[in-house]
């Protein structure tokens, strides 16, 4: 692959008998930017230069783009340092050529010349100037610069502005540098897939909001509860139903006593065909996880991603160092069994996952299973899918197997509470001395013993049913729009979608009387990605043609085929 030119100093001429200067290749990308194109369009500038690719001291970017896949695996195949920058500190830094389109993405004119003067330290000098990636029939998708660190100055650092990333312990290559023309040799490690491990930091800048929810989206600036059409929220709407809500007011007229949980874990035990001593009650799945976060010893917990995020804060929160598995938009999301650390003693993914909305099969989740490992399995959305393919909630057969069920998405229960756990008896025993007294009220153990029926159990069939035709409505007509992609393989009641100015459509929707979920809060996404729920025809109708005018009243136009408007750079 070639490289084309861009504004910047012209070509420098190394000289073979001095030392090699501390050079930092500056790197611009694009969310998804494949390891293969960062690798290469970093050669061709060294190449520029006059200097081999190993010769390269480290690579540095914006804060926003730290974790991403493709600049991580770049960095650990050259056995450098990943360095990143929040985008103000960027953007105090004089370059020769800023950029509107990446101050409208991650909010600095330049990162791949700014990078690497601001990494390379005080008296850099950018050898090349910006330069663009050029793969084959597409348009690029990352940007690179190189700077020189100024006599005697070693790389900083970076006490302040340095994030750190999987890479950081990965020291530079001491290896003979070799000629420009070689190939890149691969470090120990295999070159990193989209689904390698990362692990996550805390507290920095570049992190995503981990306790951000769909919810916030369909609020107002005080907490109170707009009129907007709700696609934020994965909640089936006129929910609950009206024997549902009777059932919960009967239940009112025993709040004097305590909650008594036998009789709803009798019900959900019966509905899955298990032992009584294999279902926990808990206020919603999100206490599961804390449950879990507290009661499990883990060594190395992973968390599979995108997915949702409140596993990992209450991982982070009990004192865990959390390590990622990130699924590839290229991959269709879908998990390959062997992109988690055979050593991960807990291991956390959802099925079918929030926000992709990929069915695993049950058989590929069957293989994470293993003696002295817990899986965790959220199927908070296993009851919208049609027959409930892929879960493994009645299975007692897979070692360390724990399975988390909620009912508030399907029954309209999330002000309420109400989820469960599936568990061997023992697992069960450990999450239940880490939960406190009393935890699921009598309205919600009501609401659980209902919804556990078989007429209950039918209706949530049918709902599934119909929840399956109206995503195939939403999936056409979202086909008919060039410059938006939808992950094809939906099986949960929303649907993920990447387009250009993803937070732009998504303010204007606003105003235009529709709340969606901003994708770039989960782990592996960013600023392209939206979640949209699964409405009515009718809803998805008025929706379509609200999307319609934001795209061609011009705040976000989709020329590019919906891929962020190029890399970030």
């Amino acid at each position: 692959m070639t490289a084309e030119p861009a504004a910047g100093p012209p070509p420098a001429t190394a000289d073979a008998t001095a030392p090699p200067p501390s050079l930092v290749a500056g790197v611009g990308a694009s969310c998804g930017v494949p390891v293969a194109e960062v690798l290469d369009l970093v050669a061709a500038t060294l190449a520029r230069a006059g200097y081999a690719s190993r010769a390269v001291t480290a690579l540095a970017t914006v804060a926003a783009r730290a974790a991403e896949p493709g600049l991580v695996g770049a960095a650990r195949r050259l056995g450098v340092p990943l360095r990143s920058y929040p985008a103000e500190a960027l953007a105090a830094v004089p370059v020769p050529a800023p950029s509107g389109a990446a101050r409208a993405a991650v909010g600095t004119p330049s990162v791949a010349e700014a990078a690497a003067l601001l990494a390379a330290g005080p008296g850099a000098e950018l050898l090349i100037g910006k330069r663009k990636s050029a793969p084959p029939g597409r348009a690029a998708r990352a940007t690179c610069a190189l700077a020189a660190a100024g006599t005697g100055t070693a790389l900083p650092a970076l006490a302040d502005g340095h994030i750190p990333t999987a890479t950081d312990s990965v020291p530079a290559t001491s290896d003979p540098i070799p000629a420009a023309t070689d190939p890149i040799p691969a470090a120990p490690d295999r070159i990193p897939a989209a689904t390698d491990r990362i692990p996550a930091a805390t507290g920095l800048p570049h992190e995503p909001d981990l306790r951000h929810h769909g919810d916030a989206e369909v609020r107002g600036a005080h907490g109170e509860l707009t009129d907007l059409t709700d696609l934020a929220v994965n909640v089936r709407t006129g929910t609950p139903p009206a024997w549902l809500k009777a059932v919960i007011a009967a239940s009112l007229d025993g709040l004097a006593a305590y909650p008594d949980g036998r009789a709803a874990r009798r019900a959900v035990a019966a509905r899955h065909g298990l032992p009584v001593d294999r279902v926990l009650l808990t206020s919603g799945a999100a206490e599961a996880f804390v449950l879990i976060a507290r009661a499990v010893q883990a060594r190395r917990p992973v968390v599979v991603h995108p997915q949702f995020t409140e596993p990992e804060a209450a991982l982070r929160d009990a004192g865990h160092t959390v390590e990622r598995v990130l699924l590839d938009e290229r991959d269709g999301f879908r998990l390959d069994p062997a992109a988690v650390p055979a050593d991960a003693d807990l291991v956390i993914v959802g099925n079918p996952t929030n926000p992709t909305s990929v069915l695993h099969p049950a058989g590929t989740l069957a293989q994470l299973a293993r003696p002295g490992r817990t899986l965790v399995v959220d199927e908070a959305f296993m009851d919208a899918v049609p027959g409930e393919r892929a879960s493994l909630a009645g299975r007692t057969d897979l070692p360390g197997l724990v399975v988390l069920r909620s009912l508030t998405k399907t029954w309209g229960l999330a002000g309420l509470r109400i989820g469960y756990v599936l568990a061997a008896p023992g697992t069960v025993a450990e999450l239940t001395r880490a939960q406190p007294l009393w935890p699921v009220s009598a309205p919600a153990l009501a609401a659980a013993e209902a919804c556990c029926t078989p007429a209950a159990l039918a209706e949530a069939a049918a709902a599934a049913g119909q929840i399956a035709a109206d995503r195939a409505h939403l999936l056409s007509r979202l086909a008919e729009f060039t410059g938006i992609h939808a992950v094809p393989a939906a099986e949960g009641p929303f649907v993920l979608i990447r387009l250009a100015h993803a937070a732009a459509v998504r303010e204007e929707l606003r105003t235009r009387g529709f709340a969606v979920r901003r994708g770039d809060t989960f782990p592996g996404l960013g600023p392209d990605w939206l979640r949209l729920a699964v409405r009515d025809r009718t809803t998805t109708d008025r929706f379509v043609a609200a999307l319609a005018g934001v795209l061609e009243s011009g705040p976000a136009a989709v020329s590019d085929g919906g891929r962020g408007g190029g890399p970030a750079d």
